[in-house]
């Protein structure tokens, strides 16, 4: 555990890592391309490097030097793990990878922990079954672990449901370069997350790959393609951004973080300009975007775009004046912890009035009290609550250490905030 000691903030600029999204994409697609990429400022986290050991068990030939990933692609000619894939609690590389191991020649099996084994991931199995992919759930419930029976991907149409993840479409959009007949998809619910699919297109295009799309609801990748060699940046995280914005906000300090540009295809970024609708001063400098903190009003917004924020502004909500209402995030129930109900529960904790409604949750802003926070080894959760601990006396973390699945240095870089 870690005590947050809270400390009078000045305001300060800061670093964060490359995107774990971008990461995950980029490293996929190089090892599908037809020759020697590298991946410059890569995220190397727990649930990155699950995603990296698991195509290395693929065969793809791959190495770390500093913050490059040297891949040299297989030209999405895969070969079958001799052992289970284990993924941890990555969902992100489980449902990618459920997709690249149609690949594989052979039987891939990949499972995970035993959170893992609980989210749901039968939508994705069902489309994958439609364009002649045999996968199965092995316990039969739906969930992993799975069971993919690979060597070639036929392709066709198939219909998607895309309630609970945008990563069931992501999976299929990625392995559409190397089906016999293309695939097209049509979604048939959701999809929920969008600026994740819209960041799967945009490096699928970036690696010489042809997209069709009729906005979200159809997908057409036509087949007989690869993608191309070649040196791909990873651009900073905005959700890592997202806990030093929050910072700005509940301090009052201005706190930059560099690198970051509204015009990114991270969805998270407008996490800023919601603090902005609460009352901070948000401004787009040349070298990054910065928050500094005011009097605090409660919102009403939508977080299905940025669902990563939900724990974030429920923690900055507590402080603001009103009542804080986040909706159309249901589907954060089946992350690493149910992420509703977990944070519902460590606010009140802290002696502030929430709750969790059908599709989001309540937030009543007051005067947050000091708790010992438990993270369901979710490290959301972790980051964001220590946000409260700068303003409140007595915030004790419990298992930090779970950050390191997105952000291995966040304590060291929390520390330094001045």
């Amino acid at each position: 555990m870690i005590e947050i000691k809270p400390r009078h903030m000045m305001g300060c600029s800061v670093s964060v890592p490359g995107s774990k999204s971008y990461t995950h994409r980029i490293l996929i697609a190089a090892s599908l391309s037809d020759g020697f990429c590298v991946v410059e400022n890569g995220l190397q986290s727990e649930d990155t490097l699950l995603t990296l050991d698991a195509l290395k068990q693929m065969g793809v030939d791959i190495n770390i030097i500093g913050n490059r990933f040297n891949v040299t692609g297989k030209k999405g000619i895969l070969s079958a793990p001799e052992e289970p894939v284990y993924l941890g609690n990555s969902g992100t590389s489980m449902r990618l990878l459920t997709g690249v191991a149609a690949l594989c020649r052979g039987v891939c099996t990949l499972t995970g922990s035993d959170r893992m084994k609980q989210r749901p991931i039968q939508d994705l199995l069902d489309a994958l079954s439609n364009i002649g992919v045999e996968a199965r759930s092995v316990d039969g419930n739906g969930c992993p672990p799975v069971e993919i029976f690979g060597g070639s991907v036929r392709g066709g149409k198939t219909g998607l449901r895309c309630k609970i993840s945008s990563q069931f479409l992501s999976s299929l959009l990625l392995v559409g370069p190397y089906s016999k007949d293309g695939i097209d998809i049509r979604v048939t619910e959701g999809p929920v997350s969008k600026p994740y699919i819209d960041m799967t297109v945009e490096v699928m295009q970036r690696c010489g790959v042809n997209v069709e799309r009729e906005g979200y609801d159809r997908f057409f990748v036509p087949g007989g393609q690869i993608y191309n060699s070649g040196t791909y940046l990873v651009e900073p995280d905005c959700s890592q951004a997202g806990y030093f914005w929050g910072v700005g906000a509940i301090t009052g300090a201005k706190i930059k973080v560099f690198g970051i540009s509204k015009n990114t295809r991270q969805g998270d970024v407008r996490f800023a300009q919601v603090l902005g609708e609460m009352g901070c001063v948000v401004k787009e400098e040349s070298d990054g975007i910065s928050v500094k903190g005011g009097e605090l009003t409660a919102v009403d917004v939508d977080m299905a775009d940025m669902p990563d924020m939900v724990p974030t502004l429920a923690v900055v909500a507590s402080f603001a004046k009103g009542t804080t209402r986040i909706n159309n995030v249901a589907h954060l129930k089946a992350k690493e912890s149910d992420r509703l109900g977990s944070v519902v529960d460590e606010l009140v904790k802290m002696g502030v009035n929430a709750a969790c409604t059908d599709s989001g949750m309540t937030i009543e802003g007051g005067r947050p009290q000091g708790a010992q926070i438990d993270t369901y080894n979710d490290h959301r959760i972790a980051m964001s609550f220590a946000m409260a601990g700068l303003k409140v006396p007595g915030i004790i973390i419990n298992e930090e250490h779970c950050v390191e699945k997105s952000f291995p240095n966040y304590w060291e870089i929390f520390a330094e905030l001045s």
